[in-house]
């Protein structure tokens, strides 16, 4: 009986084991499938691949972050309509919140598929920040090198961190 006893338990570990082995197997799969790089979509108005790009950039570049989680902006690129009152939500969205302040240990993400308005946003946004309301905060522009001074000039007074990252 004690054999009978040794050897059910032997057998349950070993399942066990393999069980394991097999998740484990898995998880590195589904790891090596997440750590490929998106590519910038070409299509400006597909916003689940822009969404999918915005997040990659956005996750690799967290760094000094505290808060649970930051708060990235899609910047839509079109000039109909749809775009342009998504635009302009946005930007009121934008407003509000430095209107109200950001507790430092934030991050705040801006991309889009047209880094001008991307950065015009930015700018037109911040506006109306109160000097040094933003310190420990940090403002990360996902765009392109010809834009990234004037969101710097736009940001830098509220006392924020400025970080760009080249499109």
């Amino acid at each position: 009986m004690r054999k009978f006893a040794y050897l059910a338990t032997a057998l349950a570990l070993t399942g066990c084991l393999a069980l394991t082995a097999c998740n484990n197997q898995d998880s590195n799969q589904q790891a090596t499938a997440q750590v490929q790089k998106l590519t910038k979509p070409t299509n400006p108005n597909d916003t689940k691949a822009w969404g999918a790009y915005l997040t990659q950039l956005v996750r690799s570049n967290l760094q000094g972050m505290t808060a649970a989680q930051p708060y990235p902006y899609l910047v839509p690129a079109g000039d109909d309509d749809a775009s342009k009152a998504g635009y302009q939500r946005q930007l009121e969205n934008v407003q509000d919140t430095v209107a109200r302040g950001v507790l430092p240990g934030n991050l705040l993400a801006f991309a889009g598929p047209d880094s001008s308005k991307t950065a015009d946003l930015i700018v037109a946004a911040f506006q109306g920040a109160k000097p040094g309301s933003f310190k420990g905060v940090i403002v990360l522009f996902i765009g392109d090198k010809a834009d990234e001074q004037r969101v710097e000039t736009a940001v830098n007074p509220t006392g924020a961190t400025v970080r760009f990252v080249q499109m």
